[in-house]
């Protein structure tokens, strides 16, 4: 299916591995130039530089100068914006382990970097009339989990956000929407420090166990791959779906059970 991107701009946070490293392939297959911003590069990421029409930039999303950083990359048009980056540590001690620094952190990095990247690129978006913002959120957003509580919280503030947006600059051309993955095969999940390392070390189970007992919870029986994610957010970016904003798409293999 042709999507028509050939030629547009996308900027894309969190680049450099998982899900945005997928989203970045994609949309750079569907003939986008896409400016990757991710705090380090990846070999994946640099073949990609390499092969397709793709510019990467090392920058810290977390300091408020990286956005304009990675915006003034792409130069004087952005047609999409995917913000992707953020983090999902697993606190095995519960509530009162959780230090302000913490909380800082989670909301920095799930909300905060999102609200500045599309600040950067929203008056370019303004000035032509049109433009996408496609948000990675989750299904924490509305399935709270005391394992990951800060990022829970983070990541409904970016769905209120993106909703709330999304009235705003509607009328301008401009649509909204959010994403929202549930366990996703990505290191953040399975890599070394990822939660099931993280929840294996605090309880003794074997990582591949607590994996295990994820997956057993979606319909599906498995992890959502970054490429699933990836294909609905190229969808979305496209023309495709022309009148749909305002609007958040579950990718969890049926794990949220409620309407």
């Amino acid at each position: 299916m042709d999507l028509g991107l050939e030629g547009r701009t996308a900027v894309v946070t969190g680049a450099s591995r998982g899900i945005g490293l997928a989203i970045v392939r994609a949309l750079a297959e569907a003939g986008a130039l896409v400016i990757a911003g991710a705090r380090g590069s990846s070999p994946e990421l640099g073949e990609l530089v390499r092969t397709r029409s793709v510019q990467a930039l090392a920058v810290d999303l977390a300091d408020p100068a990286g956005a304009g950083q990675l915006t003034a990359l792409a130069g004087d048009r952005i047609d999409i914006l995917v913000n992707n980056v953020g983090a999902a540590p697993a606190r095995t001690g519960g509530f009162l382990a959780i230090t302000d620094d913490d909380w800082q952190a989670s909301i920095t990095l799930n909300l905060m970097t999102a609200v500045r990247t599309t600040r950067a690129v929203l008056p370019l978006m303004l000035a032509a009339g049109q433009g996408v913002i496609v948000n990675t959120c989750s299904v924490n957003a509305r399935l709270p989990d005391p394992a990951v509580m800060d990022y829970s919280a983070a990541k409904a503030g970016l769905a209120s956000f993106s909703k709330s947006l999304s009235k705003e600059v509607g009328p301008h051309g401009i649509r909204v929407n959010t994403v929202s993955p549930g366990p996703v095969a990505t290191d953040l999940w399975l890599g070394r420090s990822g939660v099931a390392a993280t929840v294996s070390a605090a309880t003794g189970a074997r990582p591949e166990d607590v994996e295990h007992d994820a997956a057993r919870q979606m319909v599906t029986g498995r992890f959502t791959r970054p490429e699933e994610v990836a294909d609905l957010v190229v969808f979305l970016a496209s023309d495709r779906t022309a009148n749909v904003t305002g609007a958040d798409f579950t990718i969890d293999g049926g794990l949220i059970t409620t309407l």
